[in-house]
């Protein structure tokens, strides 16, 4: 068996990631740069091995009878991409983890991390899919607390939502044996489950809660934005960007397409789940002030666009949220590993603390600037791409349910891409484009700003090529060769509302350079005027925004932690950013608030007078008594 195991094609891409990450495991602590050549190696030989996986069609490996691994279009396709973002995310670890106490732990951890997320997508057993689930949980936990004491409260707040979501799990997995007889994952055929009982709805319900918390949507969504903010800028950039929401959309689509049969109201449901965390994490990203938990809050809110398209019950929609899937994980990654640079760079996430970063770190503002493009959905990038899509889904889905439900989703949909373009907006100006601020100024004169090493370059540089690359040649690659074959469809899907994208780049190309060459001749034939600034008619002190020296009206500049402040004071939302600030829409506080209250009464209750125990001693007793004689008669 061991041989055999070996051998299979299907087995490798856990195999080599796992004795990767025993050797750095094994290796001396002061190897570090051996260390990471491993882990390199280890995760680009794992994506090499997963290759020939998504050529196999489907297949199974059975080496015992109770433990089957399967390989269709679908798992192929996450397979791959959970690879290759390990391998980006290795390459960029060998300098920024470079000198840290728990360099061992965290390379271990990856590829760790790498060796279950492969085995959980190839596993055919419910029950074999907890197991991975739970040591994903915990090594999640791991990788988030190796950023050290500041990232303990987030990895404790990941553990306790991703364990409470495998509780519920797990009674969705004893639930769907009890109605189905099996707990095969796919390849049923026409062996669904109908939600035709309490309890079918009861499992469906439990699945559903688990894969949200793995890809972090509402109500679910409390440890992703304090693990960005608080965990490495790798981890952030692995787990919830990419990992964990590849793994927690597989469930879903699972869920959807293999194991129920979702009726209207569960698609109603999801439609609305996917609609509120859209807008409300849009909404909350544009008040965030620190680089990172805004990326979170926004990592956040792209899964709606998923759960939208995965919702709609259209083949198209269906494709769009898995491309969705993709694109997000690409551009999402980007981001994080960009805002790893500028933290490392700066020396802070505090978009405050931050500015004028474009000139110093052009490759940097480059990627950055392309992703967070991308992630806004501006055409011809790869995000525009899957998000025509995911709306296509909806009126597809709308056209055959009937409704005006469809117009909603759509309404929310369209507005979700203008507030992530207003927040990354915000981003870009106050981390690269507004003046350098004093931390900034001091590490400049330090000459410690910079772009870092081509090893952190180059990921950053593949993701923001990708988002161009799969935005132009969007049916030709990705679609073509990952997301169809996973829907089971083809070109047919993106009839009557297909996005030609090769006609429309160059049309935007062409605008361009009408625009440049219209720019370049108005230069020529005009001088430039130098005036004062004027604000609302109000002419200001022009030598505000010369020279180096601040002025004492400097507060009148724009500032990109202040530019969306007035929504505070509108009367709806201003109230719900404050309920926000207290955390009132935060599950694991909540959870956190009630035991706390419960534990409290108890302690009242238990006061240590022994007559006080003996009145609720027969008080108990009584009510036994009275349960018991009602239930004789």
């Amino acid at each position: 068996m061991f041989a055999a195991w070996l051998d299979n094609p299907l087995t490798l891409p856990v195999t080599v990631p796992l004795l990767a990450g025993l050797l750095c495991l094994l290796l001396p602590a002061r190897a570090q740069g051996l260390r990471g050549l491993v882990a390199v190696v280890g995760c680009g030989l794992t994506l090499a091995l997963t290759v020939p996986v998504l050529a196999l069609g489907e297949v199974e490996f059975a080496p015992v009878a109770w433990f089957v691994l399967r390989a269709d279009a679908l798992s192929g396709f996450v397979l791959l991409a959970i690879a290759f973002f390990s391998l980006l995310v290795a390459l960029y670890s060998v300098p920024y983890m470079k000198g840290r106490t728990r360099h061992r732990a965290y390379f271990t951890c990856l590829l760790w991390t790498l060796a279950v997320a492969g085995l959980a997508v190839l596993v055919n057993d419910l029950l074999a899919l907890l197991v991975c689930w739970g040591f994903l949980g915990l090594l999640l936990y791991l990788m988030i607390g190796i950023a050290g004491p500041d990232a303990a409260g987030a990895a404790r707040k990941s553990l306790m939502i991703i364990g409470a979501s495998d509780a519920l799990l797990l009674l969705g997995v004893v639930l769907y044996y009890g109605l189905a007889g099996s707990t095969r994952l796919a390849g049923q055929g026409a062996g669904a489950l109908e939600l035709e009982s309490p309890a079918a709805y009861a499992a469906f319900l439990c699945f559903l809660a688990g894969a949200l918390a793995k890809a972090g949507a509402v109500p679910f969504q409390g440890w992703v934005p304090d693990c960005a903010e608080h965990a490495d800028a790798p981890v952030s950039a692995f787990l919830p960007a990419s990992l964990d929401k590849l793994l927690g959309i597989y469930l879903l689509a699972r869920c959807l397409m293999d194991l129920f049969v979702p009726t209207p109201g569960m698609s109603l449901l999801l439609m609305a789940i996917g609609a509120l965390t859209l807008l409300a994490m849009s909404l909350g990203a544009l008040l965030q002030n620190d680089l990172k938990r805004m990326l979170g809050y926004t990592a956040v809110a792209q899964v709606g666009y998923i759960i939208l398209g995965l919702a709609s019950g259209t083949a198209v929609g269906l494709a769009g949220g898995l491309f969705h899937m993709l694109n997000h994980a690409i551009y999402k990654s980007g981001l994080f590993l960009c805002a790893g640079t500028v933290e490392r760079a700066a020396g802070s996430s505090d978009l405050d603390r931050l500015g004028g970063l474009a000139r110093l770190m052009p490759i940097t503002f480059g990627a950055c600037l392309v992703t967070a493009l991308a992630g806004a959905g501006i055409p011809p990038l790869n995000g525009f791409a899957s998000k025509w899509m995911v709306y296509q889904g909806i009126l597809a889905g709308g056209a055959a349910t009937g409704g005006f439900a469809w117009i909603v989703w759509l309404a929310v949909a369209m507005l979700g891409s203008a507030l992530t373009l207003a927040a990354f907006l915000k981003l870009l100006h106050a981390a690269f484009l507004s003046k350098p601020s004093p931390a900034v100024r001091a590490r400049i004169e330090r000459g410690a700003v910079g772009d870092g090493s081509w090893a952190m370059r180059l990921p950053v540089l593949l993701l923001a090529a990708l988002c161009v690359l799969f935005g132009i040649a969007a049916y030709a690659l990705p679609l073509s060769l990952l997301v169809f074959p996973a829907v089971g469809g083809g070109a047919e899907l993106l009839q009557g509302g297909a996005w030609w994208s090769g006609v429309a780049t160059l049309l935007i190309l062409a605008a361009i350079a009408i625009g440049l060459v219209a720019y370049g001749f108005g230069m020529r034939i005009s001088r430039l005027r130098r005036v004062p600034t004027y604000v609302g008619g109000e002419r200001l002190d022009e030598t505000q925004y010369l020279g180096e020296r601040p002025h004492p009206n400097r507060h009148q500049e724009v500032s990109g932690v202040h530019f969306y402040r007035t929504l505070e004071e509108l009367p709806l939302l201003g109230r719900l950013f404050v309920l926000a600030r207290r955390r009132l829409f935060d599950l694991h506080h909540l959870v956190d608030k009630g035991v706390g209250y419960l534990v409290q009464l108890l302690r009242a209750l238990h006061t240590g007078v022994l007559p006080v125990y003996l009145r609720w001693f027969v008080a108990g007793m009584l009510v036994v008594v009275w349960v018991v004689t009602q239930s004789g008669s």
